[in-house]
């Protein structure tokens, strides 16, 4: 799970393998396989490095791109 942060501040854990796609229009809003959409304040570039240290801490992504 990687830690976000909702718009009122309020941290929330989502599921990375559940992200179907995220867009930026202009704040971040991520839908998930479920199509329920979450908007956060972290950018997609900052998402995305969440998103792949926690597959690094899985063992599921290479540590050098």
């Amino acid at each position: 799970m990687i830690q976000l942060t909702k718009l009122n501040e309020e941290n929330i854990f989502v599921n990375a393998d559940v992200i179907l796609y995220m867009e930026q229009i202009p704040d971040t809003v991520l839908t998930l396989i479920n199509k329920e959409k979450i908007i956060v304040k972290e950018t997609p570039q900052a998402v995305i490095q969440k998103f792949i240290e926690y597959k690094r801490m899985l063992h599921l992504f290479p540590t050098k791109l």
